[in-house]
């Protein structure tokens, strides 16, 4: 199948999962994961509407940025390493994978230095798995405490990567989760805190992952077929 018909398949199913969970296609984002790609291929894709772009190497967007229209916003969906932030702030508009004091503090530090506001996501590490990066729940709130004093962080939600599994149910009970914690911040008041935004999804648990409420959704191999993740 062509990218363009994979687009279309994909919001099809967004737009069904919204209709059975009772929200608005409006309320959902597609984020199209460029990770090993050239800015040829990834060309066809924001023809096509995917005008919104995840990256998970920093270095990956620095090398891809100038061949990319300016309009197309990038997201940084990979860890980042606190030696990196100087070098990413100006590319991304949103970095979803903050899950440290210490990293939090750096992009503060830099951000304050070029009088910006950054927006954030947490990550959270929903099913604990010992590979992937990530707070656990209870972990948050104390951060998004630590983080008060930040000003020139905002936060916007939170973000997961549920394990990989055939069935897609089997998943659902960490979106749930996540969005019983996204629900409980809402209602905690914090300086530079506001949860609009809930990262969770990709291609093979999209569809459990909207039902949840999620409101960004993370899909690479959907759009663009395999690719050799080990690059």
């Amino acid at each position: 199948m062509s990218i363009q018909s994979n687009i279309d398949e994909i919001r099809k199913r967004m737009a069904d999962a919204c209709q059975r969970s009772g929200r608005s296609i409006d309320s959902v984002q597609l984020i199209a994961v460029t990770k090993t790609l050239e800015p040829d291929t990834m060309l066809k894709a924001i023809e096509y509407g995917a005008r919104v772009v995840g990256e998970n190497k920093v270095q990956e967007i620095l090398r891809k940025f100038d061949a990319i229209p300016s309009d197309v916003q990038w997201h940084l969906i990979g860890h980042l390493q606190t030696n990196k932030v100087r070098q990413i702030l100006d590319y991304v508009v949103l970095i979803h994978s903050v899950d440290s004091v210490s990293l939090a503090t750096e992009i503060q530090k830099r951000a304050e230095k070029s009088s910006r506001i950054v927006d954030i996501l947490i990550e959270v590490n929903v099913a604990q798995e010992e590979s992937k990066h990530g707070l656990k729940l209870g972990d948050v709130e104390p951060l998004l405490r630590e983080i008060e004093s930040m000003k020139n962080i905002r936060v916007c939600g939170l973000m997961t990567v549920a394990p990989f599994t055939d069935d897609p149910e089997d998943v659902r009970i960490y979106f749930k989760e996540l969005k019983q914690l996204f629900d409980h911040l809402k209602g905690v008041k914090l300086e530079n805190v506001k949860m609009e935004i809930l990262s969770m999804g990709m291609t093979n648990d999209y569809e459990v992952a909207i039902e949840e409420g999620a409101t960004l959704i993370r899909v690479g191999t959907g759009i663009f077929g395999e690719r050799d993740y080990h690059l």
